[in-house]
């Protein structure tokens, strides 16, 4: 077996179990950040994660491993390396997610209006949800801080990814702070994601249907032509 067979087979033996992993992690944060669990719970909670992110770290070295060209494939997931690197950027890798919502496109069917609809559906709530989460875990308690309650991280994640931004609520914190222009820049690249592929779909419709038009065109001036080869020889007879 061919070393980038290795790498495929490997991506589709983990892909499922690490979205579990991912559904754990994402639950043992909340809990963490929602519930503020006394000392020896936080410590087994804090524990687990660690060993949830320790998986996407073995993954990642593993991929590397089994890439054709490691060098290419290492430029080509320098975000992968951010998020296995760094703490900060953790919940970062619950974008994983997104390997779930290939069910739901069974649901929508193959088209192409339903699959932009259901990945930005989903895409967009665990953004918002995963940036509240680790919103509030940053400012809450801070001086100064303004978001010190799930339900204005939640109303903050909505206004900045939406880059309505009221200003009543904003992070205080260096991190809080870099959160948010990741949310910024993921809210942005979102809505380019869609609308470059509604445009598209359009594109290729019109495009089908000036084909069509010319197909048909084409068979009319075919047709045209043998009634006049037919009518000629009439009258040549």
């Amino acid at each position: 077996m061919s070393e980038k067979n290795w790498e495929e087979l490997w991506e589709q033996r983990t892909e499922w179990p690490l979205a579990v992993v991912a559904i754990l992690f994402l639950s043992m944060y909340s809990v963490q950040v929602l519930s503020q669990p006394n000392d020896e719970q936080a410590r087994l909670l804090w524990m687990a994660s660690w060993i949830a992110w320790s998986l996407f770290g073995v993954d990642y070295i593993v991929r590397l491993t089994l890439a054709s060209d490691r060098r290419q494939w290492f430029f080509r997931h320098l975000l992968d390396l951010l998020i296995v690197a760094l703490p900060m950027m953790r919940p970062l890798r619950l974008l994983r997610l997104v390997v779930l919502v290939g069910a739901l496109q069974k649901a929508v069917g193959n088209a192409v209006r339903g699959r932009i609809l259901v990945y930005t559906l989903s895409g967009v709530s665990l953004l918002i949800y995963v940036t509240s989460l680790a919103i509030l875990d940053q400012e809450r308690g801070r001086p100064g801080a303004t978001i010190t309650s799930f339900g204005n991280a939640v109303w903050w994640a909505i206004t900045t990814v939406t880059t309505v931004g009221y200003g009543d609520l904003y992070p205080v914190t260096v991190i809080g702070r870099i959160i948010a222009v990741l949310l910024m820049i993921g809210g942005i690249s979102l809505i380019g994601v869609v609308t470059a592929s509604l445009a598209s779909w359009i594109v290729q419709r019109v495009a089908e249907t000036d084909s069509e038009n010319r197909a048909a065109t084409a068979a009319q001036i075919d047709e045209l032509r043998t009634e006049v080869r037919t009518l000629t020889e009439r009258l040549r007879q």
